[in-house]
């Protein structure tokens, strides 16, 4: 009679298998830079439509690009991090706006 599966005295090794370890990915922030050219109120409404920012959100961080030179939309995972980047500069470029974006590691 063969062994059951359970039995102790079985001879036969077990292959285990190890787990890889899924990396956490980088997330990337989108930050918007000053200039001297794009207007305060086109920040404000870039950063409601594509950030979906309130308001008094939009201003603060909009007075944050205005006197410290950069400031941060959001923290994104890489990907999205680039599409959005790429999708307000576009808009900007149709309006006639310099604004420069960027995404950097966090």
């Amino acid at each position: 009679m063969p062994p059951s599966p359970l039995d102790p005295g079985r001879d036969e090794e077990a292959e285990v298998k190890e787990r890889q370890q899924t990396a956490v990915p980088k997330r990337y922030m989108v930050l918007f830079h000053n200039d001297d050219f794009t207007t305060m109120e086109f920040v404000v409404e870039a950063l409601q439509r594509f950030f979906h920012k309130t308001e008094t959100e939009a201003l603060h961080i909009m007075l944050t690009v205005h006197k410290k030179g950069k400031a941060v939309a959001g923290v994104y995972p890489r990907d999205v991090a680039e599409t959005k980047v790429a999708e307000v500069i576009d808009h900007a470029r149709e309006r006639g706006h310099p604004l420069l974006l960027t995404a950097e590691p966090e």
